[in-house]
């Protein structure tokens, strides 16, 4: 028998239409988006990071590193970059083509700024705001990118002193950058030259995050000497997870200066609780560390015992690395990748 549809009636079903129509409330985005401390690319899949450093601002004439650690399983590479406050600026026309061998390599390109390394104690190092004002800089190139490109605010931006304003001067380049009209996720990277001993990051993390008016910021913290046990390790990352704050290994090696880093704990307890991490770093190492080379002479047919490890060992980038799913559908480039300019 056929009845009429009350005015609640009728209501009701066009919500239900509505719903029907559009699904839930969509994940998919401009870009990457964070929820529930687990990152998601643009189209609301969970991404985690596998992959490696590239020092382009000291070997930028090494533009066939991007398509050598793609060939090797990474799906994402973190660039180092300079403001020209301690070494050449990278230009708007070359971080443009970073991304672009980035994209055309399927790979995910976190930016960072390195000229903030150890603020604070090492000389010459340029605040946050400073590495804002780059970024700010950076706007026309990075505009229509969300989707591929992670902007991490700065390197290691405090040493080992007066890193007290770490967690507001964080909150406050987040905000300038929001303000500026980035709405890419960030990377914030811990104080204590990125090993974060002091917990300054750890227990603050909350409120750098609340103060981002689109909660989407990530958290980095850097695992060399400090992390040398696998209850340091578990331990903090373990803390991230448990708030619900998305945490990431920015940088972590195999052996360092300051002591013997458990690269195994990290790349097990990254498998099993779906942590991110990036190795430090492809190639070009001095200063006493080249042992952190994962390829020698940029070389991908001569990879360290590092390398082998981090690409072809048990929880390395060849076993868990899994491709940002917005390049699902694309076909590799059949022209070449374009170079430095």
């Amino acid at each position: 028998m056929k009845t009429r549809l009350s005015a609640a009636g009728a209501a009701l079903l066009a919500l239900l239409v509505a719903v029907l129509a559009f699904g839930q409330p969509a994940r998919a985005a401009a870009g990457f988006t964070v929820a529930n401390g687990k990152l998601y690319d643009a189209n609301g899949t969970e991404f985690i990071m596998r992959g490696v450093n590239h020092a382009h601002t000291w070997y930028p004439q090494q533009t066939s590193s991007f398509a050598d650690v793609k060939a090797l399983g990474a799906n994402t590479v973190r660039v180092v970059l300079s403001s020209g406050d301690r070494w050449t600026r990278n230009t708007n026309a070359d971080v443009a083509n970073v991304i672009s061998l980035c994209k055309a390599n399927r790979l995910i390109c976190v930016l960072e700024v390195h000229d903030t390394t150890g603020y604070g104690e090492q000389s010459g190092a340029i605040t946050l705001a400073r590495a804002v004002d780059y970024w700010i800089s950076l706007a026309d190139v990075l505009a229509g990118q969300e989707k591929y490109v992670i902007v991490n605010i700065g390197n290691e931006p405090y040493g080992n002193q007066n890193y007290g304003s770490w967690a507001t001067d964080n909150a406050a380049a987040i905000k300038r950058l929001r303000a500026a009209g980035l709405t890419h996720t960030i990377m914030v990277d811990a104080p204590n030259w990125g090993q974060d001993w002091s917990f300054t990051m750890r227990d603050n993390a909350a409120s750098v995050f609340a103060a981002d008016p689109a909660r989407n910021t990530v958290f980095s913290i850097h695992m060399y000497g400090v992390f040398d046990t696998a209850a340091e390790i578990s331990d903090y990352l373990g803390r991230f997870r448990a708030a619900g704050l998305p945490i990431v290994v920015g940088e972590f090696g195999f052996n360092h200066s300051d002591g013997d880093p458990d690269e195994d704990t990290i790349l097990a307890y990254s498998q099993a609780n779906g942590i991110g991490w990036l190795g430090w770093s492809w190639s070009g190492n001095g200063g006493g560390v080249e042992y952190l080379d994962l390829a020698t002479s940029f070389n991908p047919a001569n990879l360290t015992t590092w390398g082998q490890r981090l690409f072809n060992g048990a929880n390395g980038i060849r076993q868990t690395a899994r491709e940002a799913s917005v390049f699902s559908g694309t076909p590799p480039p059949t022209t070449p990748p374009p170079t430095t300019t």
